[in-house]
């Protein structure tokens, strides 16, 4: 058995300065650190940290090995294999319910920091311009990705080193998906973002920007020039809470107000002209990834900040270590506690919440104590509420295409390999699933890509 040592905990910026401003809260680990890091493993014959813990199924031994012995470039080519974007995975990936929770050293002391040496990778590679490697010759088939998050990014570069022509279409001004408008930058800036876009450009995919697919071409459209289709459009439409008083003025959804201060760069207004309004005391309703990134941001615009939720501390579904970074920063928890009525002073704008006082009842699905209404209510004063408590599919292209078979939630029905009703169109990620997680989606792209090739090599 080799040296297990303690597990590295990566540096942060320190609360009291990071809370004013936008740029990244978690440091990137040194090259001696991530060497050091990557060295604490034992001896075992399964690894499954890659095989129950990733979704997209990276060589997590293998890239260690390699960063363990100072090859970080192999350790890149490694990683690339399974993960074409590790700057991004690396910072937002939730390793300790994935690779780190399968991490066999949890066993005997502290999983390893899989993450942080991923994102050191992915960073460096970054910064010494090494490029993917296209794996195949040209195959002379045209594909196109609807969508440029998680399961369009994984989907178009594994197409693209398969030797297909691809062309990826985003709605919005830059590329990204929910990578781009959802996570604020100082837990994935844009300029690493941009940069592993630019490396899919060069890999040979095409990325559309402004495009709506639905309405500026549909789907049968694009079936006329392109041999196979992908949608990968994620889970935009927001969950309402359907309470009185939900239109009042002073009341967003987690969405709008994480794509105008993430994508429209309101956090830099007046150098940006997309003003927002934030209030003195925000309420952030839900406990999610989302929710604290709403709530780390109304907190950098100057706001005090509660996150209210109708459970308890223990049953918080964000990330252990964003729910840590939001308590650090100063934002407030009030736990047990939901929505029933907003109400307003001038019939106008929010200025209080009704909450209903919750208590713990049986477990649900989700194996966390059900929250049940105790009856008694109270009111919290505020002047503007984030609401995040989840998403639907976005309906525009099920509207728009009739013979795409959706389930009662709007999700696309596909078969276990990703196929839809409509012959040469596919799906895969929150579209098909629901909300998920960043690295599950990538795993739908990478399941479904290998369809795709499947089929077009039969015609």
């Amino acid at each position: 058995m080799s040296k297990i040592g303690h597990r590295l905990e990566p540096k942060t910026r320190p609360p009291e300065i990071r809370k004013k401003d936008f740029e990244e809260v978690e440091l990137t680990i040194s090259p001696e650190e991530a060497i050091k890091e990557a060295s604490r493993d034992i001896k075992f014959c399964a690894a499954p940290c890659s095989f129950r813990g990733c979704p997209v199924n990276v060589n997590i031994p293998g890239f260690l090995k390699k960063v363990s012995e100072g090859d970080f470039k192999e350790a890149y080519k490694i990683l690339i294999q399974n993960t074409p974007v590790p700057s991004i995975t690396g910072r937002v990936c939730q390793q300790e319910i994935q690779c780190e929770g399968q991490c066999v050293l949890r066993r005997v002391g502290e999983p390893i920091a899989i993450g942080a040496v991923e994102r050191f990778v992915g960073d460096w590679a970054l910064e010494n311009n090494i490029e993917i490697p296209v794996t195949s010759e040209k195959k002379h088939k045209k594909v196109a990705v609807v969508g440029s998050g998680p399961s369009g990014i994984v989907a178009a570069a594994d197409l693209a080193r398969m030797g297909y022509d691809v062309t990826m279409y985003e709605a919005f001004h830059i590329p990204g998906g929910v990578l781009a408008y959802g996570i604020p930058e100082f837990r994935l800036p844009k300029r690493i973002l941009r940069k592993e876009f630019e490396r899919l450009q060069n890999l040979g995919v095409n990325i559309e920007l402004g495009v709506v697919v639905g309405t500026t071409y549909t789907i049968p459209e694009l079936l006329k020039d392109y041999n196979a289709v992908f949608l990968g459009v994620g889970a935009g439409r927001p969950i309402f809470l359907n309470v009185p008083g939900e239109n009042l003025a002073g009341i967003y959804t987690a969405n709008e107000f994480l794509t105008r201060v993430n994508l429209m760069k309101a956090y830099m207004f007046p150098e940006y002209d997309t003003p927002i309004h934030v209030g003195k005391k925000v309420a952030v309703i839900g406990a999610g990834n989302t929710a604290m990134d709403a709530a780390r941001s109304a907190l950098r615009l100057g706001a005090d900040v509660y996150v209210i939720y109708r459970r308890g501390r223990n049953e918080v579904s964000a990330r252990a270590v964003e729910f840590k970074h939001a308590e650090e920063e100063g934002v407030k928890f009030i736990f047990w506690a939901a929505p029933v009525e907003f109400e307003s002073n001038d019939g106008i704008n929010v200025s209080s919440i009704k909450l209903m006082k919750m208590k713990p009842g049986e477990p649900d699905r989700s194996g966390r104590p059900r929250p049940v209404p105790t009856g008694e209510t109270f009111n919290f004063d505020t002047d503007m509420v984030i609401t995040a408590i989840g998403f639907y599919p976005n309906p525009l292209i099920p509207q728009m295409t009739p013979d795409l078979k959706v389930d009662d939630h709007g999700r696309v029905v596909v078969d276990i390999e990703g196929r839809t009703s409509i012959p040469r169109v596919y799906a895969g990620g929150d579209i098909v699933t629901g909300e998920s997680t960043v690295i599950e989606a990538m795993g739908w792209g990478r399941r479904v890509a290998r369809t795709i090739d499947k089929d077009l090599q039969k015609i």
